[in-house]
């Protein structure tokens, strides 16, 4: 849509990075008000979480970005440097925040379950604003469709492709998701059985839903395990959810102390 929201002399603000930005804000918003209402943890130990977070999740999408095409990536290196701002992996960014976030809630002696029940939280609130960026800037576009909810994306700028033909708005499928996942959450928070019921929530749900919109994602970059079949992040996402499962199902019974 609007890749590039403005330009002041020679810096340009992207629609994706700005997006990102509110949503960290409003991420970090919830989190501290929740944080320190809730569980008596002050802001400036909430802002280093943020900080180390926002390192791990940048570090994991890019580097799971890269592993998607290996061959091209890291030979020569230096295309790692190629639309640098650009390129991220959900799932390397979950898969990295998450045990980075553990290791900092255990330096802090903070309950690990609680707080992570809140994370999931402010993640949704981040996640979808990442999304509308995506939807803005283009990216993560859709296959080609005769649908009246179409979107064609027309500035020469945007990663759709192709441009002027009415595509999947996934970005779109995707935010829906995610807000439709936050809900669910706040739902469970109020009645949960068990600490740590809505992160396993969150993941299961997630990687659900994702796997679903995979089906109509047109990009191809994000890569294959079967051609045309199985995408990389359709098997994180079955990976994923048989784990979840079987953890939620666990603690449960057991609830997880701490």
């Amino acid at each position: 849509m609007h890749p590039e929201l403005f330009s002041i002399g020679s810096l340009t603000i992207h629609s994706y990075g700005f997006m990102i930005m509110l949503g960290a804000i409003a991420g970090y918003a919830y989190m501290s008000l929740n944080a320190k209402k809730e569980l008596g943890i002050a802001l400036d130990k909430i802002q280093s979480l943020a900080i180390y977070i926002i390192v791990a999740a940048f570090v994991g999408g890019k580097l799971l970005f890269y592993l998607e095409k290996p061959s091209y990536y890291f030979n020569p290196p230096s295309n790692m440097l190629v639309n640098f701002r650009t390129g991220f992996v959900f799932y390397g960014s979950l898969l990295f925040a998450i045990p980075v976030a553990v290791w900092y809630f255990r330096k802090e002696k903070w309950p690990i379950w609680p707080v992570l029940d809140r994370l999931a939280i402010a993640g949704t609130i981040i996640h979808a604003f990442g999304r509308m960026g995506c939807f803005l800037a283009g990216c993560c576009y859709g296959l080609p469709t005769d649908k009246p909810w179409g979107v064609a994306f027309t500035e020469e700028s945007s990663q759709a492709q192709p441009l002027h033909e009415h595509l999947h708005p996934t970005q779109l499928y995707s935010a829906g998701m995610i807000c439709s996942i936050m809900v669910v959450l706040l739902m469970f928070k109020r009645h949960k059985r068990f600490e740590g019921q809505l992160i396993f929530v969150y993941l299961i749900l997630y990687a659900a839903g994702r796997g679903i919109i995979e089906i109509f994602r047109g990009d191809l970059r994000r890569g294959f395990i079967i051609e045309g079949v199985l995408s990389h992040s359709q098997l994180i996402s079955l990976v994923l959810i048989t784990i979840t499962l079987s953890a939620y199902f666990y603690f449960r019974k057991k609830p997880p102390k701490g």
